[in-house]
């Protein structure tokens, strides 16, 4: 596995716990914030001018008269709430052309009094007179309601009842004047164009007369609804029925006599009778019919050749042939009687046509006289509405219409200042800096990505937490095993030795990814711990380029880890003891600018091997592993290496390369130090190490009284050389 890949940092859940933790660490910021917040607040509060406010309530409706007028429709319908129209309204208020009369009122003049009161004494503009009184005024609609409350400021609380009355007034007579000024020029609008309708009726009545007299129209026809009413068209029309009449007349005729020549003399016999009512042959025939029947009684007597006989046979050819030419006459009356009828439809015909050309020479000659009527007419229907509307404004514009805008509340002189609102104001700034404060906070602890918690190392190194080391701790080497501090760096000793997978891994380097992190602090407060334990300790300070623990210890530098690895002087000269008889340490030394790769050498190796046989412990203090090469080379070199990290100093990816770079060189890192908690401030470390602290607080609180002897001297440090 390549040890430079960062392994992926699983999704954690904020609990609430984290947020309290985050205000308890950030509750500088928070307090900061919100002390400059709510003081600021209170200061602009108290500094600010008192101001009063007068508020005046108006009811507003549609342009309307007081009672229901001609030209208006439902008065319900008039008084409905709508809320543009309040919008409206409530713009118009505001508008130059209201709070410009209101400025201008003699006994406000506001130009002039607070041109003296802000202006320097100079008259101010309309204009800016104009801002500042909206800036002094706030309208506010009566919610589902026609009214509106006019609410004005001032320091000056008479000042601010006056303006705010002023303001409805104003609205109100503006509002009246204006209906009155719309009414009356539409007045005047319909009068103009009701006398201009007038002059086009007379004109159209002249030019109706002269048509009239040109076209000759009678008073019947100029009565009748228009052209199709002439004598003329009266007479084609009765001339056409006839004509109908006689057509239907022929064509009957034509079809009787085109049947009855179809027939035979005997059917015709049959037949004439009964569809032509002739008395002459109705009679011949009944004659014909006794005298054949007499015939036939005679056959039965007598003989063909008697007398008798031939007299009733010469009687019937007779009345035969009186039958037949009674049927000739019929006949050639029925056809005289079809020439006379074509002769009356071809005469009808003619008269329908002359009756017709006149009719249509007489339509033509009379339309324009009926055209010119129907105009009149229509002129003088448009004519009687303009002089219905013209009348019915006349009698709006004299109703009275004070409903439109009323003053249903005055407005009075305020009892006490409104503006500013203290306790509002400094709950305002209570909530807005506790708001602000701990925004900031949570906003800092966003950006900042230092280790916080055991659970970030641990998720973020994947390395287990060795020990968990409070703010402020002491050196143990001057403290004592007594110490408040001691405990927390016993329990890294106890994880230390459990985290070893053999026991003759002794020699241990402490490193960190950055200066500053409490590498010197933990070695020796460590070593120490090991050295009360009995056990033979040496600290190396291998930290070439800036050495700090001789300056803890109050030993020199002179001599140490540089002059035994140039092999200027042996190991028994660099190594000094202590006041604990288990602890030696070795200086640093004096490091020659020309030997900085001496940690690599194999006079290093050898110095290793040869501590590892005559202490149980040795431990190594090293540069930041992230400046120079020497942490990693010394961390390849060692048994084990542990990391120290500052509790909120630097980033985590920082750390998390420091642990690689360990990694990398072959380094066997056990865990990491959390290092420089702040127990007051976050409470989840307190039961790593915050018990053990209050325990040993009181036993000092104890034994602060007891007296001190010869002894008490004995706790000075006292360091000499070895050899």
């Amino acid at each position: 596995m390549d040890p430079l890949k960062v392994t992926q940092q699983q999704e954690t859940k904020l609990h609430f716990l984290d947020y309290w933790r985050i205000i308890r660490i950030r509750k500088t910021v928070i307090l900061a914030v919100f002390l400059l917040v709510v003081i600021t607040a209170t200061l602009v509060t108290f500094i600010l001018p008192e101001s009063f406010a007068s508020t005046a309530r108006i009811k507003i409706s549609r342009d309307q008269t007081d009672i229901e007028s001609m030209t208006q429709g439902s008065r319900m319908n008039n008084g409905s709430y709508d809320p543009f129209f309040i919008q409206t309204e409530f713009e118009a208020i505001q508008s130059e052309q209201i709070l410009g009369k209101v400025i201008d009122l003699p006994d406000l003049d506001l130009n002039t009094k607070w041109g003296v009161k802000y202006g320097g004494g100079a008259k101010l503009k309309t204009t800016d007179t104009i801002a500042m009184l909206k800036g002094r005024m706030t309208l506010r609609p009566v919610r589902n309601t026609s009214l509106i409350e006019i609410t004005v400021y001032s320091e000056d609380k008479l000042e601010a009842a006056r303006i705010a009355n002023a303001v409805a007034e104003t609205y109100k007579d503006s509002r009246s004047v204006d209906r009155q000024k719309l009414a009356s020029g539409g007045i005047t609008a319909l009068e103009e164009r009701f006398k201009a309708q007038q002059d086009k009726i007379h004109k159209a009545q002249k030019e109706l007369e002269d048509l009239r007299d040109k076209h000759k129209i009678s008073d019947t026809e100029a009565n009748g609804g228009g052209p199709v009413q002439l004598i003329e068209a009266d007479s084609l029309r009765r001339f056409t029925a006839a004509r109908i009449e006689s057509e239907n007349r022929l064509v009957a005729i034509q079809a009787s006599v085109r049947m009855l020549k179809a027939l035979t003399k005997d059917e015709l016999r049959q037949v004439l009778p009964r569809s032509r009512q002739d008395a002459r042959l109705s009679e011949l025939l009944s004659q014909l019919g006794l005298a054949e029947q007499t015939m036939l009684s005679l056959e039965k007597d007598i003989a063909p050749d008697h007398p008798s006989y031939k007299r009733v046979q010469a009687q019937i050819e007779k009345l035969r042939k009186d039958v037949d030419d009674n049927v000739a006459g019929i006949m050639t009356s029925i056809e005289v009687e079809v020439t006379m009828a074509q002769a009356q439809v071809d005469g009808l015909k003619k008269s329908v046509e002359e009756a017709q050309k006149l009719d249509i020479d007489k339509a033509q000659n009379s339309r324009p006289y009926f055209d010119k009527r129907r105009e009149l007419e229509e002129l003088i229907t448009f004519g009687r509405i303009l002089n219905m509307k013209l009348e019915a404004e006349k009698i709006d514009l004299a109703l009275p219409k004070s409903t439109m805008v009323e003053i249903m509340d005055r407005a009075q002189p305020g009892a006490k200042p409104v503006r500013p609102n203290k306790p509002l104001n400094i709950i305002l700034g209570v909530i807005i800096g506790l708001v602000v404060g701990v925004g900031l906070a949570f906003f800092i602890e966003y950006l900042d990505t230092s280790v916080k918690t055991i659970d970030d190392v641990e998720r973020s190194l994947q390395s287990p937490v060795l020990g968990v080391i409070p703010q402020n701790v002491g050196y143990l080497f001057d403290e004592g095993s007594e110490s408040p501090h001691a405990e927390a760096y016993r329990v890294l000793r106890t994880n230390l030795l459990f985290s070893r997978k053999d026991d003759k891994l002794n020699s241990v380097a402490i490193v960190s990814a950055g200066a500053g992190e409490g590498k010197s602090t933990t070695v020796l407060n460590l070593a120490t711990v090991f050295a009360q334990s009995g056990q033979r300790v040496v600290v190396v300070d291998s930290d070439l380029r800036r050495p700090t623990l001789h300056k803890l210890l109050r030993v020199t530098n002179n001599l140490g880890l540089t002059n035994y690895l140039l092999k200027q002087n042996t190991l028994e000269q660099v190594i000094q003891t202590t006041h604990l008889p288990t602890l030696d340490f070795m200086a640093s030394g004096k490091l020659p600018s020309s030997s900085l790769g001496i940690l690599s050498s194999a006079q290093m190796k050898d110095l290793i091997n040869e501590l590892k046989q005559r202490y149980d412990f040795v431990f190594f203090d090293s540069p930041p592993i992230m400046g120079v090469s020497d942490a990693s080379i010394l961390a390849s070199e060692v048994d084990i290496t542990m990391q120290v990290i500052q509790y909120r100093r630097y980033p985590q990816p920082m750390n998390i390369r420091a642990k690689q770079l360990i990694e990398k060189v072959g380094g066997n890192l056990v865990g990491i130090v959390l290092n420089n908690i702040n127990m007051s401030q976050d409470e989840s470390y307190y039961y790593y190490s915050g018990y053990y602290h209050d325990y040993y607080s009181k036993n000092e609180e104890m034994d602060a009284a007891a007296p001190t002897g010869k002894d008490a001297g004995k706790d000075k440090v006292e360091i000499k050389q070895k050899y």
